[in-house]
């Protein structure tokens, strides 16, 4: 399991690699991976995600995860997003999930959105994304605010909780698993 994720790891790296030789800025260097539904649920199980919460998902990609949390937790947020078909596919989701009301999506770079009103932040991006978002959720998010990470942990941040699902195929990389960290 360590080595295909060393390889997982190694495929990422060369990825960056190509988008920073395109001049590409760090927020565009993630590439876009539906996240599947399973692991989805996985994440607002372990956020506890409820009623009361304002969840942020940050490179929300086609918007399931606040769509779900609207639809099957009710709660309310938004995602953020680079690609803008991605954000207009997600806000008409939200509107044929009926959960336009409470569920919003904007195009926006991660870095410059304001995650203050977050009780629950959700992300799908890079460890090294993932380490620059750390003096920015420290310095933003409230005490007891809950993080949850797929796939990529928050370097020396230990997680609260971790689940793995086994047998999840992912297009660009050879593992089989999802890992969420909380």
């Amino acid at each position: 399991m360590r080595r295909r994720l060393l390889v997982a790891v190694a495929l990422f790296a060369l990825f960056a690699s190509a988008a920073r030789a395109q001049n590409l800025t760090q927020a565009e260097e993630v590439p876009y991976i539906r996240t599947p539904q399973v692991v989805v649920d996985k994440m607002l199980d372990l956020a506890e995600v409820g009623p009361d919460d304002f969840l942020i998902d940050l490179g929300s990609g086609d918007g399931r995860i606040v769509i779900t949390a609207a639809q099957k937790r009710g709660a309310q947020g938004f995602g953020v997003e680079l690609d803008a078909s991605l954000v207009e596919a997600s806000n008409e989701a939200a509107r044929k999930a009926g959960v336009a009301g409470r569920a919003q999506f904007f195009v926006r770079d991660l870095f410059e959105t304001d995650i203050r009103e977050a009780s629950v932040l959700t992300m799908y991006l890079l460890s090294s994304v993932n380490l620059q978002l750390r003096p920015r959720i420290l310095a933003q998010l409230k005490p007891g605010t809950r993080v949850v990470s797929h796939d990529w942990d928050m370097g020396e941040w230990k997680p609260d909780a971790k689940a793995v699902l086994e047998g999840l195929a992912k297009p660009v990389m050879p593992i089989q698993a999802s890992t969420v960290y909380l």
